[in-house]
């Protein structure tokens, strides 16, 4: 069994590259997330997870993420991604949610928040909070945005 993870924080950046691959490893090391091997998870926050905007996670780690990507090669074209998490005012479990478009960064942060209230709506979770993190990148030649949440031990 694996063990659930006690701390969290929230991570976006945007990078370009040679390929749409490169692209999305400069968008990660932007985010700070460049170094780690990240599984990708569903989006439930754990019961007593706690924000650390600071969090240092060893390189290499095995981290679980909840995240949303895209990447681009059509110059001039905006690309955005985000992720946003609700904290539930009682002492529960929270709801995260990703996504990515052709939004501009302010519009993809109102879409995201209604995600996160309208799906903690669905299982009777009050929120306390809503944090949002969102990358957003106007293409040059091949461009990646990324935003995720990454969970930690």
């Amino acid at each position: 069994m694996l063990p659930t993870p006690k701390r969290f924080t929230l991570v976006a950046g945007s990078g370009e590259g040679n390929t749409p691959l490169t692209a999305f490893d400069s968008a990660l090391l932007n985010a700070g997330a460049g170094n780690l091997n990240l599984i990708k998870v569903s989006s439930i926050l754990p019961p007593q997870a706690q924000y650390d905007p600071n969090l240092s996670i060893p390189p290499g780690s095995i981290v679980p993420t909840a995240f949303g990507a895209i990447s681009s090669s059509k110059p001039g074209e905006i690309i955005t991604a985000a992720v946003a998490v609700g904290i539930p005012e009682e002492d529960t479990f929270g709801v995260i949610m990703e996504h990515s478009g052709h939004y501009p960064k302010d519009e993809i942060e109102k879409q995201i928040k209604n995600m996160v209230m309208e799906a903690s709506s669905f299982r009777g979770i009050p929120l306390r909070e809503i944090k949002i993190a969102a990358a957003e990148q106007k293409v040059k030649s091949c461009a990646s945005v990324f935003a995720g949440l990454l969970l930690w031990y």
